[in-house]
């Protein structure tokens, strides 16, 4: 009888041990609702103040922590490496921070290798793709890997905004365009051929096709020098070029340049560029095709707020638009021209709001392709990289 009492005590302990171990995991898997939200925001070797990624990324955080009276903390890592990168993110996670915001494809590497070690930590990826995140797990020897659950990863529909920003340049009365790629990698080749389609467009309902025309080409990297600006010299000077649309980081430098030796404007990427692009001459910047990134960290991280992270749950999504009004706040669109600095006078405001309804309603139906350029009735020179 003794034996059999004994038995029954251990199996007994034994179940209450399996059903604390079953609930310590569910606990973990998940951030508990009732835990406060603390977000940190990772830069890349960049500082808050590059008016870009880093800048806006940080910005945003820092207004909803401070609307909601949540913590924040930037960490900058101390240097432009995975290490560096990663030993940001682990130093925020032990600092308490329970919500990880990073901006830009080289944290593909950081979320691969941090985010499944940390069950009970949200991460926010910025314009990181599944192709970005897949070919480092690929690389890693774990093809089936899956976005964990904690995790979010966006990107943009890029073509949308390119069009935006060719349609507004030709019906402001730009005639002749050019394009200053950086590599001819996905994102900069859909805003690129989505600026081409743009131009097109207008210039057909303005019975003008035949006197438009766009130069394009690649620079082979994503900064500006003196090779690049020289090129971009002979597209103002010599070819009559009026307008550029540098898309590819540092290297709209460049692209400006060239325009302030003539007094010719340049067209911005990402982000609103005007401050930037201004410095180089006043009122050279004339828009700037837009990616989302303060609608995207206010509605992703109003979702978590309000217990609503299923929504994004191990998801990569593609932004675009998402309502036919250009000021929803209900229902942002991601891809946008900038209006605080709105600097164009022939194509006004009110057109905007009406173009983006018109691609919301699917009157233009803009190509994502990038295998080949579009077919256009305005005049496309495509030139060889310069590097």
């Amino acid at each position: 009888m003794k034996k059999l009492l004994s038995l029954m005590l251990v199996l007994a302990a034994i179940i209450s041990i399996a059903s604390c171990s079953k609930k310590e995991a569910e606990t973990s898997a998940e951030v508990s609702e009732s835990q406060e939200l603390r977000i940190a925001m990772i830069t890349d070797s960049s500082d808050i103040t590059d008016q870009g990624f880093n800048q806006i990324t940080y910005e945003t955080c820092k207004n909803f922590a401070g609307q909601y009276s949540l913590g924040f903390q930037y960490y900058k890592p101390s240097g432009d490496t995975r290490e560096a990168r990663v030993a940001s993110i682990n130093q925020a996670i032990q600092d308490g921070y329970n919500v990880i915001v990073v901006p830009g494809y080289l944290f593909a590497e950081s979320i691969f290798q941090v985010a499944e070690m940390n069950s009970d930590v949200y991460f926010v990826g910025l314009d990181i793709s599944e192709g970005d995140v897949l070919a480092v797990a690929e690389t890693a020897g774990k093809s089936n890997w899956k976005l964990p659950p904690n995790c979010f990863c966006a990107v943009y529909e890029e073509h949308l905004s390119g069009f935006m920003a060719g349609y507004a340049a030709v019906k402001e009365g730009y005639k002749h365009l050019g394009f200053l790629g950086g590599i001819a990698v996905p994102p900069v080749t859909r805003f690129g051929f989505g600026f081409v389609q743009g131009a097109d467009a207008a210039a057909k309902e303005m019975g003008i096709a035949d006197q438009v025309a766009v130069e394009y080409i690649y620079g082979g990297q994503f900064y500006g020098d003196s090779i690049i600006t020289a090129a971009m010299d002979s597209w103002y000077q010599q070819r009559g070029v009026e307008a550029i649309f540098a898309c590819g980081g540092g290297i709209f430098t460049s692209a400006c340049e060239a325009a302030a030796k003539v007094g010719k404007k340049v067209i911005g990427v990402d982000v609103d560029q005007t401050v930037q692009i201004n410095k180089y001459g006043e009122g050279m910047h004339l828009t700037s095709a837009m990616k989302g990134l303060a609608a995207t960290v206010t509605t992703v991280l109003t979702a978590l707020y309000n217990d609503q992270w299923n929504r994004y749950s191990g998801k990569f999504e593609s932004l675009g638009l998402t309502s036919p009004e250009v000021d929803d706040p209900n229902s942002p669109n991601f891809v946008q021209l900038p209006t605080e600095h709105w600097a164009m006078t022939n194509f006004t405001f009110d057109d905007y709001k009406a173009l983006v309804a018109d691609l919301y309603n699917g009157k233009y139906v803009v190509s994502n392709k990038t295998d080949a350029m579009p077919a256009t009735e305005i005049t496309v020179n495509q030139y060889p990289n310069i590097k």
